[in-house]
């Protein structure tokens, strides 16, 4: 078995909040100036921050989910991606400890540190507190006794007092590696999902340098890469090569909306798309009158902030009218969350106006004043087979949610029905990880349709 040496660092937090993202792409920058060949992570579901770290180092980031997939395959995914790099950063989800259906480490960024034997360094928000930091580090340091923190940053505190706190900090066994004052760089926009998307921020570009600048003088960076250095070796991967589609019997495109309104994606799946026979073919809801409808035979409506821009989107009558026809057509449609908003008759924008959409659900989607439905689910067919992996996070709700698979929360007795499944539509609102329903998704894309 060959071994590759792979510097490599978790970024985690006692809770989300913390700051752990805008350091983690302080941090990234600051590679990337040291001209230091990163690849980029993130522990669990989240959509929006590998964004930044794409728009930190112009590659694209990936998800480490252990509740999508097994150990092992958590471990294949973060070896096969990391080829080529000279150091992984890995960001954490919410708090270090904090998994499944909240009292359970599976899925935390913990279980990720351990399967991919990778050191953490907690990011720890300072302000209003002092010495009590002390006892919340070595509360962690001693909650589980392979917790793998070595280190901690504190954030939001001031270095003159975070050098009072060091010998206090480090009598638990771990090192302090900087303090990070309150920064004006380092308030970025965000909403009720979480931070505003890269290409809503004002003059990211500066506030990411102006970040880095501001952070490397806070930072023991040399200690920190040192930190990384000492990672042990991983198995080193076979690239899979991917499908074009040139060669093969039949072309099979997907058309895939990339825009403002529709952008949140795991990589895997796009990339899992392609490794089997699938090329991606992007266009925007928003922006296009066309479809790109050369050869596509599947349609692909991912989440994002439809509700956003929904008088946009309900004035882009051409397209409404594009997707209506590629339905009638036979076309395969997949929808997530904010893509099965758009398919309804009527949503409710963030003004609080309803305005027309494509029509293809019967039925209006609309604001709730709190998550409806949140967190990992398995979903099962009626007669109980499971079908994927999934998870749930928006703030709206339909009057037509689906019913033909039954959600169950992991841990919990909770579930519900959910999503539309037909020969030619799968829509609803979880957000599924290809990967973990490969057959039945498959199976759907792969079914005879007339073309558009």
């Amino acid at each position: 078995m060959k071994m590759k040496k792979l510097p490599r660092l978790l970024l985690a937090a006692p809770s989300s909040g913390s700051g752990k993202t805008v350091i983690t792409c302080g941090i990234l920058e600051i590679l990337r100036r040291r001209k230091i060949a990163c690849v980029s992570y993130k522990c669990g579901p989240d959509y929006i921050d590998p964004m930044f770290h794409r728009y930190v180092l112009g590659i694209s980031g990936y998800n480490l989910d252990s509740f999508f997939l097994p150990p092992e395959k958590v471990r294949s995914l973060f070896e096969e991606k990391s080829q080529g790099a000279d150091m992984a950063v890995i960001e954490g989800v919410m708090g270090y400890y904090d998994g499944v259906a909240g009292i359970s480490t599976h899925a935390s960024a913990y279980e990720i540190g351990k399967i991919t034997d990778t050191p953490a360094v907690l990011v720890v928000d300072g302000k209003q507190s002092s010495l009590s930091l002390a006892a919340l580090v070595k509360g962690f340091l001693e909650y589980r006794p392979d917790s793998g923190i070595r280190g901690v940053i504190l954030n939001r505190t001031s270095p003159a007092m975070a050098e009072r706190l060091r010998p206090y900090l480090e009598e638990s066994g771990v090192r302090l590696y900087g303090a990070v004052p309150v920064l004006k760089e380092a308030e970025w926009e965000s909403r009720h999902l979480g931070l505003n998307i890269p290409e809503e921020q004002a003059k990211l570009r500066e506030k990411v340098q102006a970040l880095a600048d501001r952070l490397e003088p806070c930072l023991d960076i040399e200690g920190l890469l040192k930190l990384a250095e000492e990672a042990p070796p991983v198995q080193k991967s076979i690239r899979k090569q991917k499908t074009s589609g040139f060669g093969v019997k039949e072309l099979k495109r997907i058309a895939v909306a990339r825009d403002e309104a529709f952008c949140f994606y795991y990589q895997e799946n796009l990339e899992w798309l392609e490794e089997n026979g699938w090329e991606i073919v992007p266009f925007s809801p928003l922006h296009d009158h066309n479809l790109p409808c050369a050869g596509i035979s599947a349609i692909l409506l991912g989440g994002g902030y439809p509700e956003i821009y929904a008088k946009d989107l309900s004035e882009n009558l051409a397209m409404l009218k594009e997707l209506r026809s590629a339905e009638k057509q036979g076309v395969k449609i997949l929808a997530e969350c904010g893509g099965f908003l758009y398919l309804h008759e009527m949503l409710e924008g963030t003004d609080g106006c309803f305005y027309p959409m494509a029509g293809l659900i019967e039925g209006k989607a609309y604001r709730t004043e709190r998550l409806s439905r949140f967190g990992y689910i398995v979903l099962y067919d009626r007669q109980g087979n499971r079908m994927a992996r999934a998870h749930e996070f928006h703030y709206w709700d339909s009057t037509r949610p689906g019913k033909d698979l039954k959600a169950v929360k992991p841990l919990s007795s909770r579930e519900w029905d959910c999503m539309i499944v037909t020969d030619q539509m799968i829509a609803g609102f979880p957000h599924l990880y290809y990967a973990s329903g490969a057959d039945w998704i498959l199976r759907f894309l792969e079914g005879k349709t007339e073309g558009c």
